[in-house]
């Protein structure tokens, strides 16, 4: 599929190798230039909040060099209750986040923003998926650490990496909790084209 032909160029701010996976398999030509900005949590907010102020954070950064561009800033965050779980900073925090993600349902949500700076246009919006996890014993989570990374990954795991070994079942997108809502996404740049 190609890019509807109102969009300008399309820039995605982000290193994540999976969003620019499920990006190209929505059919978008785009070029990838990663956000140097460091991500704010802050108690005082929302997973929901802080996610979508992350993410315009990163494509306002990316569209500063290139304002001609329509520019994808996303930032997903896991949030059980009022804990929100980012990256791990190591394999003993990883091993943490998940024993407390056990057994539980949490929160997927990530926070996209669309900026095209020289049209001084945006759209920001936040996804949410909820998320169940397997009772697991700390066995079986050092058994998925093992096949896993979870050090890029917020809240420590990947859906599609071996997410059947800790996930019991999700309601809402799964490409979301992946941490981009492609469904969402497509139906914001076809709003955005036809304008």
């Amino acid at each position: 599929m190609a890019p509807l032909p109102q969009l300008p160029p399309l820039t995605l701010a982000s290193a994540s190798p999976r969003r620019a996976a499920l990006l190209r398999e929505l059919g978008f030509a785009f070029e990838i230039l990663p956000a140097d900005v460091p991500e704010i949590h802050h108690e005082q907010f929302t997973a929901w909040e802080l996610c979508q102020v992350n993410a315009y954070r990163k494509a306002r950064c990316v569209a500063k060099r290139m304002p001609d561009a329509l520019v994808l800033g996303a930032d997903t965050l896991v949030a059980l209750d009022t804990v929100l779980f980012g990256k791990p900073a190591t394999l003993e925090e990883a091993h943490q986040m998940l024993e407390q993600l056990q057994g539980r349902t949490h929160q997927v949500v990530t926070g996209i923003c669309l900026l095209h700076l020289r049209a001084h246009r945006q759209v920001v919006f936040a996804e949410t998926t909820d998320v169940s996890f397997r009772s697991l014993s700390g066995a079986a989570i050092r058994r998925y650490l093992r096949q896993v990374n979870p050090l890029d990954k917020a809240g420590a795991y990947a859906i599609q990496e071996k997410g059947d070994l800790i996930v019991e079942k999700i309601a809402g997108s799964y490409t979301n909790v992946m941490g981009l809502p492609v469904e969402r996404l497509r139906a914001e740049l076809e709003a955005w084209a036809a304008a």
